[in-house]
């Protein structure tokens, strides 16, 4: 049986509406800034005496980086390729001169079949598959390259194996036996690995001197210089403002600029 149920007037209706409360806001999370590394002290010393005079400051990016073998194989052997001259050159059978004639009929003599006297089996005739003139240098991108000088140049520091001398290097006298003397007493002659001096230019009685002290130590500019001779030395002596010139030369890594994907010029 049906029941009938009594509306309530229009003035006695409420409608109460409940909302959940909003939600809190969420907390940014605030990235951790990289660690900056301090800047590494280095020693200026006076050649020959080897006294310190003063102190310098480098940054850790272009003097402590860590060991990259990977790196420092790809750029000695970039440097390899670069010095490959691919100048070896043979004759194939087309370019030896003489005639072209078939030396014996084909058949009839019982020897073997010959063609003519070009060919590469018999003496004076081409080279099969020899070499030819070729460029045998590799690519190597640049920002590689200066990141493996500057990965070979901390590590030599690491290891106590980069001297740093006052700029202008020169000795009283231009004897290789004196220089000698010098290098073995302050450790850096051929007991020790040899060592390499760095210089901006080459000053006469010292060239001259290390021209004559064999394997004691080479002396180059530092034109001259790549990561090859930096690691194979026992120890290397550079000059502060050729340090400072390689390292500037040699940053090309450092400088990275990102395009905006947004123009907000208006």
């Amino acid at each position: 049986m049906a029941t009938e149920t009594a509306i309530p007037e229009s003035g006695s209706l409420s409608i109460s509406l409940t909302f959940p409360p909003p939600p809190p806001p969420k907390s940014t999370v605030q990235r951790r800034a990289a660690p900056t590394q301090p800047d590494v002290l280095t020693t200026i010393y006076q050649f020959p005496s080897m006294e310190p005079k003063s102190f310098a400051y480098y940054p850790a990016d272009r003097l402590y980086l860590p060991l990259r073998r990977d790196l420092l194989h790809r750029a000695i052997v970039y440097e390899g390729d670069k010095t490959r001259q691919g100048t070896a050159s043979t004759k194939w059978r087309g370019d030896v001169h003489g005639s072209h004639r078939k030396i014996r009929p084909q058949k009839g003599t019982g020897g073997a079949r010959l063609g003519n006297k070009q060919s590469p089996m018999l003496r004076g005739g081409g080279v099969a598959h020899g070499p030819h003139p070729r460029d045998f240098s590799t690519g190597l991108p640049r920002k590689v390259y200066d990141l493996a000088w500057r990965t070979a140049l901390s590590y030599r520091y690491r290891r106590g194996q980069l001297v740093i001398l006052e700029n202008g290097v020169e000795i009283e006298m231009n004897e290789p036996r004196w220089l000698t003397q010098i290098l073995t007493w302050n450790h850096l002659g051929q007991g020790d690995g040899g060592s390499l001096l760095v210089a901006r230019d080459l000053q006469p009685n010292i060239s001259e001197a290390f021209a004559g002290v064999g394997g004691h130590g080479r002396l180059k500019t530092e034109d001259d210089v790549d990561v090859k001779d930096l690691l194979k030395a026992g120890r290397i002596m550079i000059e502060k403002r050729s340090l400072d010139a390689l390292l500037q030369k040699h940053s090309s890594d450092l400088n990275r600029k990102v395009p905006s994907a947004i123009n907000l010029s208006y």
